[in-house]
């Protein structure tokens, strides 16, 4: 049994969305590995200090150490965790996460690139970042990013109403004004329109998106962050998903809605066109362009049978994303 030590952002207790950190351990655990997952420690000196101790106590006890890589601050969690494993001779793999990750490695020293030339391997979970990387390291290799397809029940979207859907962390970057200004706009046209926003506040965003509504006296209601279970329930009264970030790689959020079957309208950014095919499987539109997005909620109501199609092909789109589609790389890479 391969002992793996898996290092990321483990913080869904404390009320954040689900990472990788949250969810992958367990899956692998199922697969017949022993894993260790950590950090849960809110205080991010402290999280740090936990990660780093973790390999110096693991040391040859693991026989490898997984480390999720964001774009952010995180990001030197991750090159502090791979120049650890680097000098103590354990091999030690990167899940490349960040939406601002290509930025980043543009930015940074040889030295460090070097600490990701060194892992085992360095994954990419979505098309778009290998693509943009693929020259930098002869380690990538492109894992998808995957759910578990049979807890989203698919709903093919026939008949459509302007009941939109938002799921994000409330981050400037994921641009949640941008979702307010189009249900403003479309109830222009659609006075019975409507606005779920569910997500955990990361930045302020969620108290000055709450005044807005509250000024403008918009139907738009806060869930703040649910259960997988709850919003997948609430996910069944909405009938279109709003993506509007101004930077993004494959969000999870955007598959899962595929797979329900909720026809998307995305701002055109990063990986999004990697997943989204303009009138394909989705809908896509400048980033900050809040009436180009009303314009493409309205196409979605008013033309027969757009809807529908979009619905089926994101659903088939995304099979492949199926954790029992993906396992199999994951398998091979960890054995």
């Amino acid at each position: 049994m391969k002992n793996i030590l898996y290092i990321g952002n483990k913080l869904e207790k404390h009320g954040y969305s689900p990472t990788s950190a949250d969810i992958l351990p367990d899956l692998l655990e199922k697969e017949g590995f022993r894993v260790k997952a950590v950090s849960s420690i809110k205080n991010k000196p402290g999280r740090l200090a936990h990660m780093l101790s973790s390999i110096l106590s693991a040391n040859r006890a693991s026989d490898l150490v997984v480390i999720d890589t964001y774009s952010t601050a995180n990001f030197w969690y991750a090159v502090s965790c791979g120049l650890v494993c680097k000098k103590r001779g354990i091999p030690y793999i990167f899940i490349l996460h960040g939406g601002k990750l290509i930025e980043r490695f543009n930015r940074s020293s040889e030295r460090i690139l070097g600490i990701f030339k060194s892992a085992k391997a360095t994954v990419a979970p979505s098309a778009y970042l290998f693509d943009k990387l693929a020259g930098s390291f002869e380690n990538l290799i492109l894992i998808p990013n995957w759910l578990d397809l049979t807890q989203y029940t698919f709903k093919k979207r026939t008949e459509i109403e302007p009941n939109l859907l938002w799921v994000r962390s409330f981050n400037s970057i994921y641009n949640p004004k941008m979702a307010i200004r189009v249900v403003q706009s479309l109830l222009k046209n659609f006075s019975k329109a409507n606005l779920f926003m569910v997500g955990p506040d990361k930045d302020g965003s969620l108290s000055e998106m709450e005044k807005l509504v509250r000024e403008k006296d918009l139907p738009v209601k806060f869930f703040g962050k649910l259960s997988k279970r709850d919003w997948l329930k609430l996910s069944e009264q909405s009938y279109i998903f709003l993506n509007t970030t101004n930077i993004d790689n494959t969000p999870v959020s955007v598959i899962e809605a595929m797979a329900l079957g909720l026809p998307v309208v995305s701002t055109n950014v990063g990986g999004i066109p990697y997943l989204l095919e303009h009138e394909e499987n989705g809908l896509l539109v400048q980033p900050g362009n809040a009436d180009e997005m009303c314009m493409a909620v309205e196409c979605l109501l008013k033309e027969p049978g757009l809807a529908e199609r979009l619905s089926e092909n994101a659903r088939k789109k995304v099979e492949k994303f199926d954790w029992e589609q993906v396992k199999g790389q994951w398998l091979e890479l960890l054995n």
